[in-house]
C-alpha cells in the first residue's frame, strides 16, 4: 500500500475555541488582516470574537469586508493592494468559501510579485504569509486544503491556485457560528460537502486514508439529510456534525483532488449563477450513473454510506433540497466544451470524452 498523505493544518474544534486558543495567534506576528464578506461574519458572531481574541493577544488587526461571492482575480488583487499597505503579518479570514479563497490567493499576492498566470500555475512561491481559517458554513472544506478557486474572467470559468504555502496554519471549528444560517445555504453547502467526499472517493488520486474519511463523511452527512430534506430547524449538535463532515471532506479533497462534477459546475456558477454546491448537486445523480458503468460497487458503498437505496433516492433528495433548472441545447454545448479542458477530468475514472459529459449534462437540464 503505498500513498502519501499531507496536511500542515492544526485543527481545533469545540465552542469558544478562538477565545480558548487564541495565544496561538501570537505565533503568526503582531498584525493580522481580516477578510469577511460583508455582513456575515457580524452577524454570526465570528468576527467580534476573533477581534477580540486579536486584541487580547496584543494584536493589531484591519477589517477588510469587501469579498463578493466567487471573488474573481482582480478582486483578490485589490484586496492584497490593502494587505500590503496595512503592512499585515497574517490573514485571518472569517467565513464560507469565498472568504477562505479570496484570503489564500491575498496571502501569495500581498507577500511578493506575482502574476495572474503564476498565481494559477504554480505550486512554489517565494513566499506566502500564514493564514487562519475560520469557516462559517458547513459546505467547502476550504479551512484544510491548499486550493483556492477564483473566477477567471479573461477564460469565463473558475480557475484554481493549488499550493502547499496555503494551507491555513490554524483551523477554528465553531458550529456556533453556522447555527442561523438559511436553510437554502444550508442545504447547498451541505452538498458541496457530500460532492467532495463522494468525488475524493472516487478520484483517480484517492488513496486509502481519503477514502476512508470520505465514507465517514458521507455517513455522517446521511444522518442530517432526512432533516434538511424536511426544513428542520438543526440543533447545535447537528450542526457541528455538518461542520465536521465538511471538514473531513475537505481533507479528502487535499490529497485527491475534485473530479468532472466540479468541471462541469463551475459553467453553472459562471454562466448562470449558480452557487457552488448547487452546481455541484445537481450533477451528482447522472455522474455516479455515469461511473457505474464501470465501478457498481463502489457508487454502491457511496449510496449506502448515505444510508440510502439508490441513486434515484438520493436525486429525488437532492431535488428537494436544490430545486431543479433548465439549459438550453447551445448551453450545453458550450458548457461540455468548457468543462473537457479542465484539469479535473484527468482526474475521473473512467474519464469521460466531451460526448460523455454534454449527454451528462443533457440528462440533467435539457429542455
Amino acid at each position: 500500500m503505498k500513498f502519501t498523505f499531507y496536511l500542515p493544518t492544526r485543527i481545533i474544534s469545540g465552542a469558544h475555541c478562538v477565545r480558548e486558543h487564541r495565544a496561538l495567534l501570537k505565533e503568526l506576528g503582531t498584525r493580522a488582516f481580516i477578510m469577511t464578506g460583508k455582513q456575515s461574519a457580524e452577524k454570526n458572531g465570528s468576527l467580534a470574537e476573533m477581534t477580540e481574541a486579536l486584541s487580547a493577544e496584543g494584536i493589531e488587526w484591519v477589517h477588510f469586508n469587501a469579498v463578493t461571492p466567487n471573488p474573481s482575480l482582480s478582486e483578490v488583487r485589490a484586496a492584497a493592494e490593502e494587505a500590503k499597505t496595512s503592512g499585515t503579518d497574517f490573514i485571518v479570514a472569517l467565513g464560507g468559501g469565498s472568504p477562505m479563497d479570496a484570503a489564500k490567493a491575498v496571502a501569495v499576492l500581498a507577500a511578493g510579485e506575482v502574476s495572474d498566470q503564476q498565481l494559477l500555475s504554480q505550486r512554489k512561491f517565494e513566499r506566502a504569509l500564514p493564514l487562519v481559517a475560520v469557516p462559517t458554513t458547513a459546505g467547502t472544506g476550504s479551512e484544510v486544503t491548499p486550493y483556492s478557486i477564483l473566477t477567471n474572467d479573461a477564460l469565463q470559468t473558475k480557475s484554481f491556485l493549488n499550493s502547499e504555502q496555503v494551507y491555513p496554519r490554524f483551523a477554528f471549528l465553531d458550529g456556533r457560528y453556522t447555527m442561523e444560517l438559511p436553510q437554502a445555504i444550508t442545504a447547498a453547502t451541505v452538498v458541496d460537502a457530500l460532492s467532495h467526499a463522494a468525488e475524493g472517493y472516487l478520484a483517480v488520486r484517492a488513496i486509502p486514508l481519503g477514502r476512508t474519511l470520505a465514507l465517514e463523511s458521507l455517513r455522517l452527512i446521511g444522518t442530517i439529510l432526512p432533516a434538511l430534506a424536511e426544513k428542520r430547524a438543526l440543533t447545535l449538535e447537528q450542526r457541528e456534525t455538518l461542520l465536521y463532515a465538511s471538514m473531513l471532506a475537505g481533507i479528502v479533497i487535499s490529497q485527491s483532488g475534485t473530479t468532472a462534477v466540479h468541471a462541469m459546475g463551475y459553467s453553472l456558477t459562471y454562466f448562470k449563477g449558480l452557487d457552488h454546491g448547487m452546481a455541484n448537486g445537481l450533477l451528482l445523480a447522472e455522474y455516479f450513473r455515469f461511473i457505474q458503468q464501470q465501478r457498481v460497487e463502489e457508487i454502491q458503498q457511496i449510496v449506502d454510506a448515505l444510508g440510502l437505496q439508490s441513486i434515484n433516492a438520493l436525486e429525488n433528495i437532492l431535488e428537494t433540497l436544490l430545486g431543479k433548472i433548465t439549459l438550453t441545447a447551445e448551453e450545453v454545448e458550450r458548457f461540455a466544451s468548457i468543462a473537457i479542458k479542465a484539469g479535473n477530468i484527468l482526474n475521473t475514472n473512467p474519464q469521460p470524452s466531451k460526448e460523455n459529459l454534454h449527454t451528462m449534462l443533457s440528462n440533467c437540464f435539457a429542455k
